[in-house]
């Protein structure tokens, strides 16, 4: 059994770039600048942003999905970078946190759940595709509650 990462679509959030900050605010949107190398997850690069890089934080349906299990919260995109793939391996973004993987049916219904210290990413993703009913999961960090990434079965 494999499994691959993706970083989401950078062209979906391009234009937010291009926005001033009213226009931001309008979206439920702002700039930001990262203070660190760490704790600003790019949810396209699936990279910590570098401390004076510029991103967006903005609110972001990670689950959209007919069920009570739809889910939203904020993440932070950077301008310039394009989606990274990870197969078999998880990204730099998951590497020293704790991730609560949430893993889900075809219907989009919860079939199962763990918390994974940091560095056990790899191995609790596998154990939760040992259940053929699990289409896909959702990892999220487990601190801040928000969407890192989504992990489906690698059909290559």
């Amino acid at each position: 059994m494999t499994y691959v990462i993706r970083g989401l679509d950078a062209d979906r959030f391009a234009p937010l770039f291009g926005l001033d900050e009213a226009g931001l605010a309008a979206s439920n949107a702002r700039r930001v600048t990262a203070t660190a190398d760490r704790g600003f997850p790019c949810r396209i690069s699936l990279e910590d942003a570098r401390a004076g890089e510029e991103l967006i934080l903005l609110h972001h349906v990670s689950h959209d999905v007919a069920t009570p299990y739809r889910s939203a919260y904020a993440i932070y995109v950077r301008p310039g970078v394009t989606a990274a793939t990870y197969r078999d391996e998880t990204p730099p973004v998951f590497e020293g946190r704790p991730l609560a993987l949430r893993a889900f049916d075809v219907a989009g219904m919860l079939q199962a759940a763990r918390i994974a210290g940091p560095g056990e990413a790899d191995d609790a993703i596998r154990d939760l595709f040992a259940d053929e009913g699990i289409s896909y999961i959702d990892a999220h960090n487990a601190a801040h509650g928000c969407f890192a990434a989504r992990i489906e079965r690698d059909a290559a």
